[in-house]
């Protein structure tokens, strides 16, 4: 999952960077109003974390701005002004949650995964598909009933997929899913990671499209049957 983190501490940001990454996201930071409408502008982001005080403006004004434009992406704010009237003010103006500072990574990226997983529709942490289940929360899946293990970024290519069965993601797609702005990206890094997972999953379990990118196979009505 894909973060956006409009933090102007140094020190808080980099630290979010760091952390977020252990706990299966990507992240971009921007430290200013400007540039979060930027890269909203951009798209491409599964939630975004948002202080309220930044240096050329309030985070509830472009939050505000955000909501008034029709845009839906969830927004936890974080910010060390925690009095009852400030988190009444963020909540109001659209954020979805609200951390006071200081805080536990832990705490924020499950705050994080609860509010995309409401946003997609789902109810647990488990995505399942043709007998491959995934948990979120601990980066951890099992395929036939079978643990399996995989790396951090083969873990964002399936939840990717899953996240959205059946549709079609391209390369750009998958890269942004898994790299920040500041990270280098080889350029078959995707083929590379696909190439594993069907190592792992089987052959057919993701299918190439040519000339527009990769999906899951349809679902098989064996899984279909099981509910997995």
């Amino acid at each position: 999952m894909r973060i956006l983190v409009v933090e102007d501490d140094a020190l808080i940001a980099n630290g979010l960077s760091v952390g977020l990454r252990m706990h299966g996201f990507s992240s971009e930071l921007v430290d200013t109003c400007a540039d979060a409408a930027h890269a909203l502008g951009a798209g491409g982001f599964d939630a975004m974390v948002l202080d309220l005080m930044l240096p050329d403006g309030s985070g509830v004004d472009l939050l505000r701005d955000l909501r008034a434009s029709g845009e839906r992406l969830p927004v936890l704010m974080l910010t060390a002004r925690d009095t009852l009237d400030d988190r009444v003010a963020g909540l109001d103006a659209g954020a979805d949650d609200y951390l006071g500072k200081p805080f536990e990574l832990p705490e924020l990226s499950a705050r994080l995964r609860a509010l995309t997983r409401r946003a997609q529709g789902r109810a647990e942490n488990r995505m399942a598909w043709n007998g491959l289940s995934l948990d979120v929360a601990r980066m951890a899946g099992w395929f036939d009933g079978a643990e399996i293990s995989f790396s951090r970024r083969e873990f964002g290519v399936l939840s990717a997929l899953m996240d959205r069965p059946g549709a079609i993601l391209n390369k750009q797609t998958l890269e942004e899913k898994l790299y920040g702005w500041q990270e280098g990206i080889e350029s078959n890094t995707v083929e590379v990671h696909i190439h594993h997972l069907r190592a792992k999953l089987g052959a057919g379990f993701i299918q190439t499209v040519r000339g527009a990118g990769y999906r899951l196979a349809p679902e098989t009505p064996q899984a279909q049957a099981s509910g997995r």
